[in-house]
This record gives C-alpha cells, sequence and structure tokens, in this order.
C-alpha cells in the first residue's frame, strides 16, 4: 500500500475502503454500499446508546438519540457546580437527568477529603450526572429544606425529587456505585 492512502473500514457494511489521503476532506464514501466514511460511532454515557454522526458534528452539540443527554462534553463541565440558595432550582430542581448535590462547609475536614472524590466523578461521569457544591454555611435556605444536620452529606436527585441521602465519607466506589443506579434508571 502507498503512503499516501489509507484504509477505512465502513461502519455501515464493514467493507474496508482504500482511500487517497489528499481526498479525505472530500466527503469518501463506502464504494460497496455509498455510505459516509468519515461516520463515527459514539456510546452514550447515560443510556449506553450508540449513535452514528459524521466527523464534522461534533462542534455542533449532538445529543443521544434515545434519551436526548449530549454526547460530546465541553471542557467546563467536567467540574462541580457551585450553587446557592438562588441557584439551586435552576440548577438542581429543573435539571432533567441525575444530579448529586454535595452539602459542605470550608472550615469541615471530611469535606475536603470528599472534594477530590467529587472532582473525579464529575469528570468521568460529565454529561450524565451533574454533580454540584452547596456550601451550607452560605446557603441555609436549602439546608434547613433538605433536613442537612450533619456534613458532608450528598443527595442524588433524579429529575429534580431526591431519590437518596448519603451522609458522611464514603469509598468512590460506594459513591459510584449510588450514581450508577440513577443514570441505569433515566
Amino acid at each position: 500500500m502507498a503512503y499516501d492512502q489509507m484504509i477505512i473500514r465502513c461502519l455501515n457494511c464493514g467493507t474496508k475502503n482504500r482511500i487517497p489521503q489528499n481526498r479525505l476532506h472530500d466527503r469518501p464514501t463506502c464504494g460497496r454500499c455509498h455510505a459516509p466514511l468519515d461516520d463515527m460511532i459514539i456510546r452514550c454515557l447515560s443510556c449506553g446508546t450508540k449513535n452514528r454522526m459524521p466527523e464534522d458534528r461534533l462542534n455542533q452539540r449532538p445529543i443521544c438519540g434515545k434519551c436526548g443527554i449530549p454526547l460530546v462534553i465541553s471542557a467546563d463541565t467536567g467540574h462541580p457546580v457551585d450553587i446557592t440558595d438562588g441557584t439551586f432550582s435552576r440548577e438542581v430542581l429543573s435539571h432533567s437527568g441525575a444530579v448529586l448535590m454535595d452539602c459542605w462547609a470550608p472550615w469541615c475536614s471530611p469535606c475536603r477529603l470528599l472534594a477530590p472524590i467529587l472532582e473525579e466523578l464529575a469528570s468521568k461521569y460529565a454529561g450524565g450526572v451533574k454533580i454540584v457544591k452547596l456550601n451550607v454555611d452560605e446557603n441555609p435556605l436549602t439546608s434547613s429544606t433538605y433536613h442537612i444536620q450533619n456534613i458532608p452529606t450528598m443527595l442524588l436527585f433524579k429529575d429534580g425529587k431526591i431519590v437518596n441521602k448519603l451522609v458522611g465519607v464514603l469509598p468512590r466506589e460506594e459513591i459510584e456505585r449510588h450514581l450508577l443506579s440513577i443514570v441505569k434508571t433515566n
């Protein structure tokens, strides 16, 4: 094979196609079934559905054809979002899907132990689970509404309704297990 050619397998029929590199920008098609060869398969983080899409659509925030969750995650969604009493309704109750709300305080050493775990989970499940942080000292209204007496406390919401409450510093695997139980039922 010459160095100026590539072999691209068709996602539709599986045929191997030899394409000159100078023709890759022309949106080549399969020689057998004529399907575009620049399509990609992206698995949804929320429901697991395989979605086919052209590579040039990745910057248009494509969504899953089954559940509607964004397939491509922008860089700013991989971190927990700080919320307040004023933004709680918009960020948590109005969110369709799974939300983990960490109730914490800056002076709480167990809360500081939990922070890197939540950062890691926010990055891993970006687009599938929204992770938010509520400072209980600065936001007493939401804290009292959900009877937050011990911190750290993690509240798990699904489609704006509370479904679980986790208290204390838990291992990452246990938190992840609770997250996955919500994501699978979305």
